[in-house]
């Protein structure tokens, strides 16, 4: 079994900072992604995107080439592309899936680096063919240059709402209407933070200059009222809902829903760090210090995997990680290390002064949050919010308890699409926080592997 000083789980800004800096420091690196390139979800495909994809993705995007284009050149980084991490033991022996087999390495550091997911969004209809969440309808594009055909409503709320109908129209889809679900109650607590939010005018800039756009295009812009459904047969047909006490139908023959990104927290809470419940982003998120180590000193978190930030702060955040890891380990000392990070810590802190104004203006409603009884929120095993609701009211205090009794998190996806749904219907039903409520107890295999692999794993122990 390899060792290495450091091992990194995923290769999105964060990750691939994180490996250039450690390996800069003179550390041994090993980098696993699923990906068979670097950049993770915000920075898919860059490193191999034509000029006109570049154009219409911006030039946010083709920041990331310069992420990748560092990575490739950094000495002592072992990239280990299409791994697929499946478990991590208390002794840091990190088992992958990589073409088929199943291998392991050992590190003395982990730094977890698994970024953001998009918030379910259990809405009525959303398990349609032709219902898909936005951030995939932009991984097609970024992969294959595929855009969806027919008319497309977008559906939810935040900035990534509005970059993706941009990218969809100059990539020439036909985007019918922008469908915003925030609360307009909303607005007046986030004007708290405004004086926060005009420290960092770019990102305002930009979200304007988006608007604009989706404007001049001559796509319709709603604000629902209340809850949002979709209707269909065999597919997604209409998207129905109330805007101005009136109700209103659109034709659609595609829908994308986003409301926001959350940490994907699956690989922490199997490496059981304490977590706590964020209530400004509603979501889980590791609990860490300003260097991004966790309950578990030999193993940081950094990135939006820690908590929502950015791409330019989950850049700044893995260059961090790093610094402190190589000061655990003797690499570098206390001083050195905070000289070092002064200036990451600074520029960090101004990447994430637009957080408080945004995650309070795009605070998903309560009808998304904890849906009507009829509506499924455990896409795996179907189970439904009533049901949820009925184990809640007979004793579930739970997610594990009503998993037991439902099968809800036992899917394919382990939790991942319906855990924080899940927490807040029980704690919405049982009226106590949702910390007090929990989440899913995250066991190995983290993602589904062959048992052929498993079987073929070569064992032999390390040398020594």
């Amino acid at each position: 079994m390899r060792e290495y000083d450091v091992a990194i789980v995923g290769a999105g800004p964060a990750g691939m900072s994180a490996a250039s800096q450690a390996a800069a420091l003179g550390l041994s690196v090993v980098l696993m992604d699923e990906q068979p390139r670097a950049g993770g979800q915000i920075y898919r495909n860059v490193g191999a995107a034509s000029r006109g994809r570049l154009d219409w993705l911006g030039p946010d995007y083709a920041h990331g080439r310069g992420l990748v284009e560092q990575l490739a050149s950094a000495p002592g980084v072992t990239h280990l592309t299409s791994a697929t991490v499946w478990d991590v033991s208390s002794a840091l022996e990190v088992s992958y899936l990589q073409g088929g087999s199943a291998a392991q390495c050992r590190a003395k550091h982990l730094i977890v680096a698994t970024g953001a997911m998009e918030r379910p969004s259990p809405l009525p209809g959303w398990t349609l063919p032709g219902v898909m969440n936005a951030g995939a309808a932009q991984i097609m594009m970024k992969v294959g240059g595929a855009v969806p055909e027919g008319r497309i409503v977008l559906v939810g709320g935040g900035p990534l709402l509005y970059l993706v109908a941009v990218q969809l129209l100059d990539a020439g889809a036909q985007v019918a209407a922008l469908l915003e679900t925030s609360p307009k109650h909303n607005r007046r607590p986030a004007m708290r933070h405004l004086m926060g939010a005009l420290r960092a005018p770019g990102y305002l800039i930009k979200g304007m200059r988006l608007l604009a756009r989706i404007r001049r295009a001559g796509v319709a812009h709603h604000f629902a009222d209340a809850e949002v459904a979709i209707e269909g047969g065999d597919t997604a047909e209409a998207v129905v809902f109330n805007a101005g006490g009136k109700a209103n139908r659109i034709a659609v023959d595609t829908v994308l829903l986003h409301h926001g990104v959350i940490p994907n927290v699956q690989l922490t809470r199997m490496l059981r760090l304490e977590h706590d419940w964020d209530a400004r982003q509603l979501a889980w998120r590791p609990r860490c210090d300003a260097y991004g180590v966790s309950s578990h000193e030999a193993i940081s978190v950094t990135g939006d995997g820690a908590g929502i930030g950015g791409a330019r702060a989950a850049e700044c955040s893995g260059a961090i990680a790093a610094l402190g890891a190589a000061c655990r380990l003797g690499v570098i000392d206390a001083s050195a290390l905070q000289a070092k990070a002064a200036p990451l810590l600074a520029e960090h802190q101004a990447q994430l002064r637009i957080r408080p104004f945004l995650d309070t203006l795009y605070q998903p409603p309560d009808w998304l949050l904890t849906p009507t009884d009829d509506t499924i929120v455990c896409r795996c095993e179907e189970v439904t919010a009533g049901q949820i609701r009925d184990m809640a009211r007979l004793g579930c205090t739970g997610p594990n308890q009503t998993k037991f009794f439902s099968r809800s998190g036992m899917g394919p996806c382990q939790g991942r699409m319906c855990g924080v749904t899940v927490a807040q219907l029980i704690a919405q039903t049982r009226g106590v926080s949702v910390e007090d409520a929990g989440y899913y107890r995250i066991r190995p295999p983290l993602k589904p592997i062959p048992l052929a692999a498993l079987a073929s794993m070569d064992e032999t122990p390390p040398a020594g």
